[in-house]
């Protein structure tokens, strides 16, 4: 599918899916193609041309002739000066060249309503794509990490309808779309296209990029486009977090610490180890969640929540932990972090399995 924009633009517009081929290119091979039924038909004219006569001169067919009678069919315009007088002449028009004419026009007219139809309707859907994104998720890179992260994030309840992902590599943007998310291709260090996926009004931002220098470039250029987010990274190394967070980073995941502290944890008690890597796996087991408190737990203590181990109570923007005296009973308007059995994915939601 074509679309009548730079490259840079096109790069820009939301997949839903990503449209693998150059519109260019492929409008080039078109072109290529057209012009060369055009010469085919000039050719068999020209080496035939003793079977023509050219009603408005009495020199014979020349090359130009030849093309221009070439133009004129092919075009079904056929002003009648020049015409095939022989027999074979006109079989040959009648076998060869007709098909030849109907074959441009296909390619012609095919194109033309690619351009204008599909790629229009696709211009259509990313503009009221943007109307309507407000308050989503953008994913940042949709590698390992990142596919975990979004599918946490499905499992707490957030709809693929709000979720964002914004990877360089085509297939990464093709397992997003196959995962029923809106995806960009692109350089995420670009503000065009953070612009293009409304990073400015999103409520989070989720950057897991391979390289630590990438995800610091990444959070100034969302932060710069949005002040207010919540903008959570991922790093490989610890002694970079400080660099992130001067970034404008809310909150910073250290992979290769956090790997290596749940080794640790596992050589120290497998079931230590078992019971951490339970609640950070998703869908069975156990599994940690935070959400509103009920009316009906107000004044209530933490531990006498049913169900749910209350492990953590965020009151005016402040985590409180179980064992902090300011925490000892749940107020309206509380969200408890707690743990909890892990519930199964929906079966109108089904997720894919984590990579990790």
């Amino acid at each position: 599918m074509a679309k009548l924009r730079s490259r840079g633009e096109l790069m820009s517009l939301v997949s839903m899916p990503r449209i693998e081929t150059s519109p260019f290119k492929e409008l080039a091979r078109r072109g290529f193609f057209a012009l060369l039924l055009l010469f085919t038909i000039t050719a068999m004219v020209w080496l035939d041309r003793g079977s023509y006569i050219d009603n408005t001169a009495a020199d014979g067919v020349s090359l130009i002739d030849a093309l221009y009678y070439a133009t004129v069919t092919v075009t079904t315009t056929g002003y009648g000066d020049i015409t095939p007088i022989t027999a074979h002449a006109r079989l040959l028009n009648a076998l060869i060249i007709t098909p030849l004419r109907v074959t441009f026009l296909v390619v012609l007219v095919g194109t033309t309503i690619e351009v204008l139809a599909n790629q229009g309707s696709r211009s259509i859907r990313d503009s009221i794509w943007r109307k309507k994104m407000r308050n989503h998720v953008v994913v940042i890179g949709y590698g390992t990490k990142g596919r975990s992260a979004v599918n946490t994030l499905r499992r707490q309840g957030e709809t693929a309808e709000r979720i964002v992902v914004i990877d360089s590599d085509a297939v990464a943007v093709n397992e997003a779309n196959i995962d029923g998310l809106a995806a960009f291709q692109g350089d995420a260090t670009r503000r065009e296209l953070l612009r293009r996926a409304e990073v400015s009004k999103a409520r989070q931002v989720i950057i897991c990029l391979d390289r630590d220098d990438a995800a610091v470039l990444a959070t100034l250029t969302v932060r710069q486009l949005n002040p207010t987010a919540g903008v959570i990274v991922a790093v490989r190394e610890q002694a970079n977090v400080p660099l992130v967070k001067q970034s404008g980073a809310s909150s910073v995941v250290t992979s290769s610490e956090t790997v290596g502290r749940l080794l640790g944890l596992s050589a120290i008690g497998p079931d230590m180890g078992t019971i951490i890597q339970d609640m950070l796996t998703g869908g069975e087991g156990l599994e940690v969640h935070q959400r509103l408190a009920e009316a009906s737990e107000a004044g209530q203590p933490p531990s006498a929540v049913q169900g749910e181990r209350v492990i953590g109570v965020v009151r005016n923007g402040t985590l409180r932990r179980f064992y902090d005296k300011t925490a000892t009973r749940i107020e309206v308007g509380d969200e408890l972090i707690v743990v909890r059995r892990a519930q199964p994915p929906s079966n109108r939601d089904v997720l894919r399995r984590d990579e990790d």
